[in-house]
């Protein structure tokens, strides 16, 4: 499995930005993988933003990004996007998209349930 990020960049706080994953698969469909989105800012800790499970049910986020994020997915394109609204200089970082067909609902947060990631991709908000 392999998965290839786009999408970041500079933008001022209060913009946006739609983050994209592109994802191939071997042997099993995308569409029952569970997929979601890590971040890491500079000298902290990776941690959870969205994720969404392999029934395309709702997203699941972080209290930091309700209400602002958005994960959906396109199972025909193989492709997971993150679209960020009202962006703060604290959602400066790189993001990480994840894929794992064997994720439970209870781990859907944790790095350690994702096989699969990609490279990252750099999100800078200016103030």
């Amino acid at each position: 499995v392999q998965l290839q990020a786009s999408g970041g960049g500079l933008v001022q706080a209060g913009g946006s930005l739609r983050l994209s994953c592109a994802c191939v698969t071997s042997g099993r469909a995308f569409r029952s993988y569970t997929v979601g989105w890590f971040r890491q800012a500079p000298g902290k800790e990776r941690i959870f933003v969205a994720g969404m499970k392999s029934n395309n049910g709702n997203g699941i986020y972080a209290e930091s990004v309700k209400g602002r994020f958005t994960i959906s997915r396109d199972n025909a394109k193989n492709t997971v996007n993150l679209q960020m609204n009202s962006l703060r200089p604290e959602d400066t970082a790189v993001y990480y998209c994840v894929a794992d067909p064997s994720v439970i609902s209870s781990n859907l947060a944790s790095q350690t349930a994702y096989a699969y990631w990609g490279q990252g991709t750099q999100v800078t908000v200016s103030s």
